[in-house]
Order: C-alpha cells, then sequence, then structure tokens
C-alpha cells in the first residue's frame, strides 16, 4: 500500500476521534455559565441586619468526611492511653455537638481542586472538561460569592487562589500565597497549613497597629478564606488512612480552633459565621479525581452567627444517618446532608449578599437560625436566582431556534414563571410560610429542570448524529482495510453523480441549521464525518463486493458454515468481555486463563511440534492471569520493585549467555557469529542491563529515604533522572554497530527495546508493575512466535498482486487482531483499574519530581502507562512481517473493530445519578475512544522501532504462480531462508 493512503487513513482516524471524545461535553455536560441576569438577595428592612457580618471559611483540602468524624487512636501514641481510639478533630465536633450544624456535603464529577472551589464558593458545577484548567492562574470567569462580598481575604495556595482573585472586581479580594516550592511531597505537608495559620495571626496583629487595616476588617458582608492544602498533599503521599494523614486532620482542628478563638476575640460581638468543609475527598489510593463515593463526600460543619444549633435526639438515632455514618458516634445529632453547591447559597444568606448569579445551589434550610417567614424569604430569592438564568437561557435558545419547543412546567395553562413566583410572594404576605417554603423549594426543582432540559435540547439530534458518525467510521474503516489489504487497490472507486448530489445536500442542509442556530464549531465536525464515511463507503461498493467473494469464498459447506458462525459468536463474546473489564477487571482474568489453552485447537500433532513454545505460552497466560486478582490498590512494597528488577536483570543476562542458541530460534546454531562482529552489540546489551540494575539501587534508595520522610535525596533525584534520559536514548547507540545477522534479528530487537523500558518502569514503579511487566513481555514474545507458527500450519492464503511485496488479509488476521485488542485492554487494566482516572499513584514520581508539578508528574505517569503499549507496537511490527502482511494492515483492522466498545459507552454516559456511576462512564468512554488514537499512532511508532529488522518469511506464491522464499527487512529479500 502506497504510504499516503495509510498516512491519511491513520490521520482520519485521530481527528475523528478527538472530534466525537469531545462530544460528550457537547451533549452531556454543556457549560452552565450565562451573563445578563438580575441578581437577588433577601430584602431587608434598614434597620435589620444580615445575620453575619462576617464569614469565615475554611476548606480542608482533600479531607474526606468519614475520616474527619471517626474516632482514631493517636497518631502517634506516646502511652498505651493513647491507643484508645478517640475524636481527631475535638474542636470541631464540639461544634457539631453544641453549637452548629452539620452533615455531608456531596461534590460532583471531576473531584478535582478547581472544579470543588467553584462549586462551594460560586454555587455552579462547572463542565467537567473544566478540570483541564484545574492548575493554571485562570481567573474564574463567573459570579462568585467573593465577589459579591465587600472584601475577601485569602490565604493559600497559589494554585487556587489567584482564580478567584483575579477573577473578581479588582481589589475586592486580597490573596496571601506560599510559593510553589513548598508543595514538596517528599517533605512534611503540615507547614502549608500552618503557614496559613500562622499568617491570618499576622494580619490581625497588624489590624491592632494599622487603623486603615482595621477599619476594613470591620465592615459588614466580608469573608475570610483559609485553604489549607496540607491534608491533600499528605493523602496523596501517605494515603488518607496513614498516621501522617489522621495528624494532619489534628492539626487542621487545633488550627480552625486557635483562628476561631482570635476572631472572637478581635470582634467580641457574635457577630461571626463559620462554615468548615472540603473541596473533594480522597481515594484509599491517595487520589482523587473520579465519582468514587470516598473522593465526593466531605464533611460539612457550620457554626456562629446565623447558624441553626444542633437538633439532638438523646438516647435514640437522629434522622439522615446511615450506614455510613453509623461509627461516627453522632448519631444522637441530627445531620443534614447537602449538595456542595449549596453551601455558596448559604454562604451568600448569612453575610446578606446576593446569590451568585450562576448559583444552582439550594438553600439548605435546617443550617439556619431563623424563622419561618425568613426562610420562606429567603427560599423564594434563592428559587427567583435559578428562575432567572432559565430566563436568560430560555431567551438564549429561542433566538436561535427555527421552531423553538418550551418547557413544559413552565409554560402549559399559563404557570409560568412569574405566575408562581408571584402567587409564592401571595403566601408569603398571608402568612403561609410553611407552604410558601414548600411552594419555593418546588419552583427551584422546576427551574432545575428547566436549566437541565434548556442544556439537553440538542440530545437527541446530537446522539443520533454521533452514533451514525461511529457506525461510519467502522463501515469506512473496514472499507478501506478491504480495498487496500484485501484487494490490493485492484478495486477502483465507483461515485455517481447521484451519490455525491444526495451526500452533499445533506451537508449543506446540516450546516444550514447550523448557521442560523449559532451552533458551536464542534457541530460542524460532527456531521461532517458521518456524510465523508458514508460517501465513501457507498464508493466503495463494489471493492465490498470484491472483498466479500475473495474472503468468504472459501465457505461453501454446511461444516464451514458452522465453523465461521461458532467464530464470530465467540469474537462477539470476547468483545463483550472486554467492555465487561472495564468494570469487573477479572474477566480478563478469565480471558487470560482460556486462551491459555488456545494452541490445543490446532492439533495435538501441532502440540507436539511446539511443545516448549505451548509451554511458553501457556505459563505466561497464567501469570498474566494473575494480575487481575490482585487488589488494584496498591501501596509501596520496595520488594516487589527490587523483584521485578532483578528478574529484568536476568532475562538480560540469560540471553548474553546463550545468544547464539536464542537467535537460533531456540536450537543448536549453525553458524557461529563472529566475536568481534558481535562485541560492540553485545557491550551495549551489558550497559542496558548496568541501567536496570542502577535504577533498581537508586529507586529502592529514594523510596527508603522518603519512607522515612528524609526527603529526596539530590544525588538520588540527579542519577534517577541520568538513567531514565539513558535507559532511553541507548536504542540510538545500536544504530552505531555494524549491521550482521543477529543485529537484524527480531529477537535481538525485542530485547533492545524490553531493556530500553526496564528502568523506566523500575522507577515509576510502586509494587508489582515490574513483574507485570516482565509477564507481559513473555506473552508478547510467545504470541509472536505462536502466530507465525500457526500461520506455517495453516493452508496458504490467496496470492498477492504482481508487484505487490504482502499478501492479502484473510479471515484468520480478524482472530490476530482481536488479540492485539485483548492485549491492549489488558496493558490498561493488569496492574490496576485505569477507567478510574483517580488510579494513579504519585510516590513513583516523587523520585524524580518531589514538588507539585501536575502537567510534569503528570507525564512521567503517562510515560509508564504507555509503555506497554511499546512493546505491543513492536511485536505486532514483528508480527505484520512474519506474517508478510502490510506493515498497517492489522493496525488498521483493529481500528476498525474496536469502536464497537466505544459505541457502547457512549451510550452508557450518565450526567446524572451516582457521582460513582457518572465518573466511571466518562471514563469508560474517553479510554475507549482513545484506544484508537493509541493504535493509530503506535502504527508509525512500530516501524521506528522494528526498522532494519528482518525475519524469515514461508514460501508464498506470487502473482506468476512462481514460488519464492526470502528473509524479510524493510521491503526487501536478499534470497536467504
Amino acid at each position: 500500500m502506497a504510504s499516503f493512503p495509510r498516512f491519511r487513513f491513520l490521520a482520519i482516524a485521530v481527528i475523528f476521534h478527538l472530534a466525537y471524545i469531545y462530544s460528550i461535553f457537547d451533549i452531556y455536560f454543556v457549560s452552565p455559565i450565562v451573563s445578563g441576569m438580575r441578581l437577588f438577595e433577601v430584602e431587608r428592612p434598614p434597620s435589620q441586619r444580615a445575620p453575619a457580618d462576617r464569614l469565615v471559611l475554611f476548606v480542608g483540602d482533600g479531607l474526606r468526611a468519614d475520616k474527619a468524624f471517626q474516632s482514631h487512636p493517636e497518631p502517634y501514641p506516646k502511652s498505651d492511653n493513647d491507643l484508645v481510639p478517640r475524636p481527631l478533630a475535638p474542636f470541631l465536633r464540639s461544634k457539631i455537638l453544641e453549637k452548629g450544624t452539620f452533615g455531608v456535603s456531596h461534590t460532583r464529577v471531576p473531584t478535582e481542586s478547581r472544579p470543588g472551589h467553584v462549586a462551594l464558593i460560586a454555587g455552579l458545577y462547572e463542565d467537567v472538561s473544566a478540570v483541564t484548567t484545574g492548575w493554571k492562574m485562570n481567573p474564574v470567569n463567573f459570579d462568585s460569592v467573593f465577589n459579591r462580598s465587600r472584601h475577601t481575604w485569602s490565604w493559600g495556595s497559589p494554585d487556587i487562589l489567584p482564580m478567584f482573585e483575579h477573577g473578581a472586581v479588582p481589589g475586592r479580594v486580597d490573596a496571601y500565597m506560599y510559593g510553589h516550592e513548598m508543595e514538596d511531597f517528599s517533605s512534611d505537608a503540615l507547614v502549608l497549613d500552618l503557614w496559613v495559620f500562622d499568617h491570618v495571626k499576622e494580619l490581625f496583629a497588624e489590624a491592632k497597629t494599622n487603623k486603615t487595616l482595621g477599619d476594613a476588617l470591620r465592615q459588614d458582608r466580608i469573608v475570610f478564606f483559609l485553604h489549607l492544602l496540607g491534608l491533600d498533599t499528605t493523602g496523596h503521599f501517605h494515603r488518607p488512612y496513614s498516621k501522617e494523614y489522621l495528624n494532619n486532620i489534628k492539626v487542621v482542628d487545633q488550627g480552625v480552633k486557635e483562628i476561631t478563638e482570635l476572631i472572637e476575640d478581635f470582634y467580641r460581638d457574635g457577630r461571626t459565621a463559620f462554615v468548615f468543609t472540603a473541596d473533594h475527598g480522597m481515594s484509599d489510593w491517595g487520589s482523587h479525581g473520579d465519582g468514587h463515593p470516598d473522593n465526593t463526600r466531605t464533611p460539612l460543619i457550620s457554626w456562629g452567627s446565623g447558624v441553626a444549633k444542633p437538633e439532638l435526639y438523646p438516647g435514640g438515632v437522629a434522622p439522615g444517618h446511615d450506614e455510613y455514618s453509623s461509627d461516627w458516634n453522632l448519631d444522637h445529632v441530627r445531620r443534614h446532608d447537602v449538595a456542595q453547591a449549596d453551601v455558596a447559597a448559604l454562604m451568600a444568606y448569612l453575610i446578606g449578599v446576593e446569590f451568585p448569579a450562576n448559583s444552582v445551589g439550594e438553600l439548605p434550610l435546617p443550617f439556619l437560625a431563623a424563622d419561618l417567614k425568613e426562610k420562606a424569604k429567603a427560599s423564594l430569592v434563592n428559587a427567583q436566582g435559578v428562575l432567572e438564568q432559565y430566563r436568560v437561557k430560555e431567551e438564549q435558545k429561542m433566538a436561535t431556534e427555527l421552531r423553538y419547543r418550551p418547557y413544559k412546567p413552565l409554560s402549559e395553562n399559563g404557570l409560568t414563571a412569574e405566575r408562581r413566583v408571584a402567587d409564592v410572594k401571595k403566601l408569603i404576605r398571608s402568612g403561609n410560610y410553611e407552604e410558601a417554603i414548600e411552594e419555593s423549594a418546588a419552583l427551584m426543582k422546576i427551574g432545575l429542570g428547566g436549566l437541565k432540559y434548556l442544556q439537553r435540547y440538542d440530545w437527541l439530534f446530537l446522539r443520533a448524529l454521533i452514533t451514525i458518525g461511529y457506525f461510519g467510521w467502522m463501515a469506512y474503516a473496514l472499507t478501506t482495510v478491504i480495498d487496500l489489504h484485501v484487494l490490493h487497490g485492484r478495486v477502483k472507486p465507483s461515485r455517481t453523480l447521484g451519490g455525491t448530489v444526495v451526500a452533499s445536500s445533506i451537508l449543506v442542509a446540516l450546516y444550514a441549521s447550523f448557521v442560523i442556530s449559532k451552533s458551536p464549531p464542534t457541530y460542524y465536525l460532527y456531521a461532517f464525518f458521518p456524510v465523508f464515511f458514508w460517501e465513501g463507503v457507498y464508493a466503495r461498493r463494489e471493492s465490498i463486493a470484491a472483498g466479500g467473494k475473495q474472503l468468504f469464498g472459501h465457505v461453501k459447506s454446511g461444516a464451514s458454515v458452522v465453523s465461521l458462525l461458532f467464530n464470530t459468536a465467540i469474537y462477539i463474546a470476547i468483545i463483550v468481555s472486554l467492555a465487561l473489564g472495564y468494570i469487573h477487571r477479572e474477566i480478563l482474568t478469565g480471558l487470560y486463563a482460556i486462551g491459555a489453552f488456545w494452541p490445543i485447537a490446532y492439533g495435538f500433532s501441532f502440540l507436539r511440534e511446539h511443545a516448549a513454545l505451548s509451554a511458553t505460552w501457556f505459563l505466561s497466560c497464567l501469570a498474566m492471569s494473575t494480575f487481575t486478582l490482585l487488589p488494584a490498590m496498591k501501596t509501596e512494597d520496595v520488594n516487589q520493585i527490587v523483584g521485578g528488577g532483578g528478574i529484568m536483570v536476568l532475562i538480560g543476562l540469560v540471553y548474553l549467555m546463550f545468544e547464539d542458541y536464542i537467535l537460533a530460534d531456540f536450537s543448536r546454531p549453525t553458524e557461529q557469529a563472529s566475536p568481534t562482529q558481535n562485541h560492540f552489540s553485545r557491550t551495549l546489551v551489558g550497559v542496558q542491563i548496568g541501567l536496570t540494575a542502577l535504577a533498581m539501587v537508586v529507586t529502592r534508595s529514594s523510596a527508603l529515604s522518603l519512607q522515612a520522610k528524609q526527603g529526596l535525596p539530590r544525588g538520588n533525584q540527579i542519577v534517577g533522572w541520568v538513567v531514565l534520559v539513558l535507559s532511553l536514548l541507548m536504542p540510538l547507540a545500536y544504530k552505531l554497530v555494524p549491521s550482521n545477522e543477529s543485529n537484524t534479528h527480531y529477537l535481538h530487537r525485542l530485547l533492545i527495546i524490553f531493556l530500553t523500558c526496564a528502568p523506566t518502569f523500575v522507577i515509576l514503579t510502586i509494587s508489582y508493575e515490574g513483574l507485570f511487566y516482565v509477564a507481559f513481555s513473555a506473552v508478547l514474545v510467545s504470541w509472536v512466535r505462536l502466530e507465525h507458527a500457526i500461520y506455517r500450519a495453516s493452508p496458504p492464503p490467496p496470492p498477492s498482486l504482481e508487484g505487490i511485496d504482502h499478501r492479502p488479509l484473510t479471515l484468520p488476521d480478524l482472530r490476530t487482531s482481536l488479540f492485539f485488542l485483548v492485549l491492549i485492554q489488558s496493558a490498561f487494566f493488569s496492574t490496576g483499574n485505569v477507567a478510574s482516572v483517580s488510579s494513579f499513584s504519585l510516590e513513583s514520581v516523587l523520585r524524580l519530581i518531589p514538588i507539585f508539578d501536575p502537567f510534569s508528574q503528570g507525564a512521567l505517569l503517562i510515560l509508564k502507562l504507555m509503555i506497554p503499549f511499546a512493546l505491543i507496537s513492536a511485536n505486532l511490527g514483528i508480527l505484520n512481517k512474519r506474517l508478510g502482511v502490510a506493515p498497517s494492515a492489522l493496525f488498521m483492522t483493529v481500528m476498525a473493530v474496536s469502536d464497537v466498545l466505544t459505541l457502547y459507552f457512549f451510550w452508557v454516559v450518565k450526567d446524572e445519578g451516582s457521582w460513582l456511576e457518572i465518573g466511571s462512564t466518562i471514563s469508560h468512554f474517553v479510554i475507549a475512544s482513545l484506544l484508537c488514537v493509541f493504535v493509530a499512532a503506535l502504527e508509525p511508532v512500530s516501524g521506528v522501532f522494528i526498522s532494519g529488522v528482518e525475519v524469515e518469511r514461508e514460501e508464498k506464491v506470487v502473482g506468476n504462480g512462481e514460488k519464492k522464499n526470502g528473509v524479510v527487512g524493510d521491503g526487501k529479500a536478499d534470497g536467504r531462508i
């Protein structure tokens, strides 16, 4: 196949999948931000003050609700009494029991810092893609409680505070931040929280001598925001069940106590309201991001001016409790759960400012120390803010739709938003406060439903368009594979005027509707691809017919039809199993266990002839089957790290000892290679083995030092980076080796690639991943050799066209592609559930980058994730050559069939339900979509990895009937067998 059609196909695949990945955000997660709304606040007579003059917001970044409320032994016990479980946050607990109201605040995905703080402070849930701006100084481009306040003072992380400082009215928000260098995961993160507490104390100390500052602090409608990052940093490195994390809770509790007492002593007026909560929780992995309940449940405690006292039920179980809070010893105190955006509404009410313009939070009335009339008025104002957003969004939608369909609950029977609001006001004036509260709550629900209706307005159309696009891609890809790799392009496309006119008319009609409705630019891409794909399929209809005859021409007897149907059923079952494997990793164990017996399908004579190879395959499959049974949540285990690295070194040494035997296909070599010829190559292999051993030593030293809280030694960091970079550059050194038969042998090349990635995998592993790397490599090499052995034992394929060096694809090649798809899934899920975006551990990258740097640390984690794919691409490239097919043939086949999974996950994406379901469905769809992008990227990578490799090709029949033997290198044959 010419290189241009192949490149065009790969480029189309990448662009299409990246564009369609974004479709779920246009469909399910449209940005809620609009402007032009009127603002609402609770109207009070001049003589009546707001519930509080000021508010203090404490955010314990990464604090889980259960850890905040449970009892634990003293983290660092000094006596037997310290082993008795006790609350680690006694001050906050005292507020729950005596002074305030508490509950669980439920966050939404993604459970990251920016979306969490935006929900808390602005009252809205950003679209899920906002996580990409989570660590940038990107100003919050919408309203917030800080922007409504008279003035806000904030202290904390440089990753959070600038968003609100630069997004507010200039000069309204003061931000005091420590430097990025303090966010060092290898040191004690308590200093981050202590820094915040100390600087708050400094501000109030200065106010005693600075009249200007003192006057500013004594104004009403002011906010103090303390962002406490220590818990998040400690949890990432030590896990949320560690003594370090639990001790950090004690430190935060003590700091909150000191700041509360400081502020109460400074003002002495009892007019301060306090809110303590978290932006997100943390999984037992020490990570967050997805919708696991440990990440979405955070504590909420409020006390002070305007906040209701606790509702106590002595001797009984108070309402609101469930199994989750059964071990908190707070059963007698009523628990009031809220959605995270509700906190913004609560804060706005307490200090008497307008509700943020884009807020969708529902004011939690049980938290308010107010009479029914005040609650009724506040509830109505809350609902009016949401209805105002609906009004603005509806006007925008009506201006762009030819036939707008209004939201029925706010349009039928004359029950408009204005009419409903007027009815509630009438109830308030007549003193029917409880009924007014109920009607306001119902109106709030209707308003939120209206906002959701407008966000989902284009759902049906977009989902249908995307579905047609995915089906079009699969048909287009299969048609291209048939045209290029089955027929070798001998049947030309057949376009007709009618087909072109129909396709163009459909596209013009869709684009015209987009122009009228002022649709986003992405809509044009969504519409272009289905038309482009299906027009291409129609133009190649003759190729499909000819390819079908060639592929299925041998299926004539009843037995062959039954065999074809049986194999089809198996393939479908495997694809379904892969879809379920995203949720249940153990399914991959079953696939490997069944696959271990694959060689038996070819008879006992085949097993006898390839006994050693079949045994290697069997054992490596059994080894791989164990990894998906191991817990996905791993803790750092230096012994397993060293053990995995030791096996990698051993493999390299065994190769050096038995190189001639291995390169002779595990048989006695017929001739010995020149020692001088191989000396340089063997030296380089020895250097790679040495780098792997050095990686083991430095990784062990770094891990032990970090575990002992001694920080990362500078020398270890430098050596780690040197080993990482040198090992990845080692393949370039082989370019200096004189070309000979051993250096171009495929097994020699696979060993080089294995040893190239080995040091990186040692440095970036925390547990059994190194053992997985070895087992996975063994499976891949066994698979390549076994596929080749089966190919040799099978009937010869159809003859190639004259002048074409590659044989056409046959139905058995679909089995090879299916194996490749299973191996890709295994690369994702064998060492953890990567379908969860939070399933990454930072311990490994801290050995190279101890200071918080999400993009650099994320890049290293992705590098580790990509290594198994590098192995897959190299092995499939070798297999392509050994089977005599075109370099991209099997890659393209996989890309054609893999989107069956993508389409399934597209239809199960959720934007409501449990946070776990929402987060998981998004992750599954994105990963399934990216698989095709990975495969497209692996194809050229494979060409680089196997450049210059020569493999034996079996006897084949060329177009003129002549039989030909050869060694396949870069498209050349030199007559050797």
